[in-house]
């Protein structure tokens, strides 16, 4: 079992930045990749960015640029710098640990982008 939690999330204006956590415990060992998948209003939920146990990210298109996924191994700790934010990235932001034996979530934060 992973347990994800989240943190990090809140109201910005746009342009502003936020940075999200997503804490990771329990059998950490099987976790091979970490991302951030967020779910605006009325819309599917979306990859934004994962990372492998390696280190190596994947950004959705529409993020490139903007933010930042990072690892902290020794605090199983994962990060998303999101920078110039605009309104359209206002979403329930999720934290999610891929193992072999499936895929585990946190229960999300949200990030409101509004002046």
């Amino acid at each position: 079992q992973v347990q994800l939690v989240e943190s990090g999330g809140g109201l910005v204006q746009p342009g502003g930045s936020l940075r999200l956590s997503c804490a990771a415990s329990g059998t950490i060992f099987s976790i091979y990749a970490m991302g951030w998948y967020r779910q605006a209003p009325g819309k599917q939920r979306e990859l934004v960015a994962t990372i492998t146990s390696g280190g190596i990210a994947n950004y959705a298109d529409s993020v490139k640029g903007q933010f930042t996924i990072s690892r902290d191994n020794a605090k199983n700790t994962v990060y998303l710098q999101m920078n110039s934010l605009k309104s359209e990235d206002t979403a329930v932001y999720c934290c999610n640990a891929r193992t072999p034996v499936g895929d585990y979530w946190g229960q999300g934060t949200q990030v409101t982008v509004s002046s």
